[in-house]
């Protein structure tokens, strides 16, 4: 199943699971947002119907940042005139849960939540450990610097 719906100026055509990027979005309550301008759902078999207000689509945020950005150069040729400007859009990207249509709801699987791996124990050290550390490295031979002769002065 699947829904089309308009946030912020542009149509988009979700399904649950999805993950989308649209205009920046207030928090919501609790990270959700719903969706109210649902344009068409499609069915089970296939069929697409216009929904009333009976559709429902709604997400949870994922995260909220600004695009790349893109740069915004006016010139007009001889007349000396150049103007550049960059411009960084906000987004909020929104994982569709739920979409729901005619006594029918469809929801998206929950994710696995992640789990921080363990730190590493320092391995505990033995006698022999500890010698094997504290033996000296072999040291390279240094090299003694030696300073360069001056050229002999051409006689003219």
């Amino acid at each position: 199943m699947y829904a089309v719906i308009r946030a912020g100026g542009k149509q988009y055509r979700v399904a649950p699971g999805d993950v989308i990027r649209v205009e920046s979005q207030g928090t919501g309550t609790d990270g959700k947002i719903e969706f109210s301008e649902v344009l068409a759902v499609s069915g089970g078999e296939g069929q697409i119907g216009k929904p009333q207000s009976e559709a429902r689509v709604v997400g949870e945020i994922v995260e909220q940042g600004r695009e790349k950005k893109i740069l915004v150069f006016h010139y007009k040729r001889k007349k000396q005139y150049k103007k550049l400007r960059g411009h960084r859009q906000p987004f909020t990207a929104v994982r569709i849960t739920e979409i729901a249509f005619d006594g029918q709801k469809f929801t998206a699987p929950e994710l696995p939540k992640k789990v921080a791996k363990p730190k590493k124990a320092a391995p505990a050290e033995t006698d022999e450990g500890k010698a094997e550390a504290k033996a000296p490295a072999k040291k390279k031979a240094a090299k003694k610097h030696v300073a360069k002769k001056a050229a002999p002065k051409k006689k003219k």
